[in-house]
């Protein structure tokens, strides 16, 4: 078994949740494109690096760059999204980490309603 990859950032548990993020569902940690390093949210990268975050581009969707933090299975982007439930354990992932993704992959940014 390979050893379980490095989460920078404040991370509160072994699960990879951190100050911002820690419900029981906060679970993932997200290798970034432009360091290639695993964090457990955009707040910890921004306040850990000194280098604005870069999105992956959808041709290296491929790439492992999402970590489950409950079992330590790196799963490569395109079945992170496609998926609710880490494929090797079960552990349920925060559905509202979806309105996030394009701060860590090359996607339209969710549209806000005008009137708030």
């Amino acid at each position: 078994m390979l050893p379980r990859p490095h989460v920078y950032g404040p991370v509160v548990d072994d699960q990879t949740r951190c100050v911002h993020y820690r419900t029981p569902q906060d679970v993932i940690a997200i290798k970034f494109e432009c360091c290639r390093r695993y964090y457990p949210c955009f707040q910890c990268h921004a306040e850990s690096e000194a280098h604005p975050a870069t999105q992956w581009p959808e041709s290296e969707w491929s790439e492992r760059a999402i970590l489950c933090g409950v079992c330590g299975t790196e799963m490569s982007i395109l079945a992170y999204r496609a998926a609710t439930n880490c494929p090797s354990c079960a552990a349920e992932f925060n559905d509202g980490c979806r309105l996030h993704a394009h701060l860590y992959f090359a996607v339209p940014a969710p549209a806000t309603n005008p009137r708030e």
